[in-house]
């Protein structure tokens, strides 16, 4: 399944340059990010019933294009590594200015962390569904955790 999100681009993304700041685009990808979980119906709310929330261990972003003062955006999320049973995950974010020019690739590596415990975690049985259909990328691999 393809998920993507447009945005209309706000003033304070901008920096005096007149191009957009390098952390607002991570912001639009943490959005595109809980949105989706929202769509695969594990909300906010889901979060806070079974007390575990996402983490990030890297970001990396990569700039291609610049986006301008008052263009708009859309940003996508593909998985592109998994574990076995979903406590960790790799995702892809592409933002694309209005032109549809790729103007940044976005790749994060989470978690899931018991925030009771403040201990990773796996995620509930209702939770196991979240990547099953996701959009995968050309290079998804296996996420292989070391035996504790």
């Amino acid at each position: 399944m393809e998920y993507s999100v447009n945005f209309a681009t706000k003033w304070s993304d901008f920096d005096p340059n007149r191009h957009m700041r390098h952390t607002a685009y991570n912001e639009y990808a943490a959005e595109v990010r809980i949105r989706y979980f929202a769509a695969q119906n594990f909300s906010i709310e889901e979060f806070t019933k079974h007390n575990i929330g996402p983490i990030l261990f890297e970001e990396y972003v990569s700039f291609r294009k610049e986006i301008h003062l008052g263009e708009n955006i859309s940003v996508n999320l593909k998985i592109s590594g998994l574990s076995k049973n979903n406590e960790r995950w790799k995702l892809t974010h592409e933002v694309f200015n209005e032109e549809g020019q790729l103007s940044a690739i976005i790749k994060v590596y989470g978690a899931w962390l018991d925030l009771t415990k403040r201990k990773l975690t796996v995620p509930p049985k209702e939770a196991t569904h979240l990547f099953e259909n996701s959009e995968k990328t050309n290079d998804f691999e296996k996420i292989i955790l070391k035996a504790k």
